[in-house]
């Protein structure tokens, strides 16, 4: 999944940073978790990983790929294969009408709705899995783990078949190539580390008392908030038939707002994290084009840091998938490294 601000190309310098600066960790804390990239990364290394985000659907995946160590066995459902039954699924196979499919009757279009972000028979596809889903959850078929594991493959195959360019903010004018193709499930990919693993969906200050070796944080950077760009999964991974508005068809996301997204509050929501946190060391990703300088940025961290333990890594800024780096405009990649007690 494509996801703003992945870290997909900056793994190996957050692993150099915590190799070469910090030693003997064994826990981490992932308080942003996004996509699950970096979790999933420290996860690989066998540390215990604890991961958060304020936005549901992020949570769904990271509770089937950071909190499971191998995949639920389904013992009550008497289906031997779930995912594949429920890619067979039709309406027809179901008890549900039209009336209940959420995302075919607001997000493709259908009726009286022009959207398309998805084609018809893709939405009804995701309405009857979700669906599906939700009622063998609530007959006690599934337990809660097999319940986010099929939730996190529903989620991870929802990009491959949407008419967006990378982010559902908007959805094209026309019909991409991609949307033809059938929605497909696939297994979540699942790595075993043997370490009680913890997932959250909480605001970050619910987590600063934690203690752990490392704490890391992939705040956002600018007043971008993530929700509008991914209201879409966040409303299948709730399938709560929310109230929706505008052209895109947003869900309100008044209590899904980020203190690190506005000018007035960023300062401060940094200094909180920074001086509440209880883990040992903090790591934390920005660049210096954000809306906090790297000046403000530093003098709060060197203000709690331990002795002279703060220090501050750049790196060229690479494109998606681009492995060159690409400076023309002066942007570098952050990573502000304290230790804290």
């Amino acid at each position: 999944m494509r996801y703003i601000g992945g870290k997909n190309l900056l793994l190996e310098n957050i692993n150099n940073v915590i190799n070469d600066e910090i030693p003997n960790i064994s826990s981490v804390i992932d308080l942003f978790a996004g996509s699950g990239v970096v979790s999933n990364n420290f996860k690989s290394f066998g540390y215990r990983t604890i991961s958060n985000d304020f936005l549901y659907f992020s949570y769904v995946i990271s509770t089937a790929s950071i909190k499971l160590n191998k995949k639920p066995p389904f013992k009550n459902l008497g289906i031997s294969d779930p995912i594949k039954h429920l890619n067979d699924l039709t309406i027809a196979d179901t008890e549900y009408s039209v009336s209940d499919c959420f995302i075919y009757n607001n997000y493709s279009p259908v009726g009286d709705c022009n959207r398309m972000y998805f084609q018809p028979e893709n939405a009804m596809k995701i309405d009857i899995i979700r669906l599906t889903i939700e009622k063998w959850y609530k007959n006690n078929l599934i337990t809660e783990d097999e319940y986010f594991y099929l939730l996190a493959s529903l989620i991870n195959a929802v990009p491959f078949v949407a008419n967006i360019t990378g982010v559902y903010a908007a959805y094209l004018k026309f019909w991409d190539e991609r949307t033809y193709k059938k929605l497909e499930l696939t297994a979540p990919v699942i790595i075993s580390n043997g370490k009680k693993n913890e997932c959250f969906n909480t605001d970050y200050t619910n987590l600063l008392s934690k203690k752990c070796d490392l704490l890391y944080a992939d705040p956002p950077y600018n007043s971008r908030e993530y929700l509008p760009n991914y209201h879409i999964l966040e409303t299948i991974a709730r399938y709560d038939y929310p109230e929706i508005h505008g052209v895109t068809g947003m869900r309100n996301y008044d209590d899904q707002k980020s203190v690190f997204c506005k000018k007035n509050t960023v300062a401060s929501a940094f200094e909180t994290m920074i001086r509440d946190c209880q883990s040992k060391y903090i790591l934390i990703s920005y660049n210096n084009e954000a809306l906090l300088s790297t000046e403000e940025l530093s003098e709060i961290c060197r203000k709690y840091a331990v002795g002279d333990s703060f220090k501050l890594f750049e790196y060229d800024y690479r494109r998606y998938k681009n492995k060159i780096p690409n400076n023309s405009n002066g942007l570098k990649e952050q990573l502000y490294l304290l230790r804290r007690r």
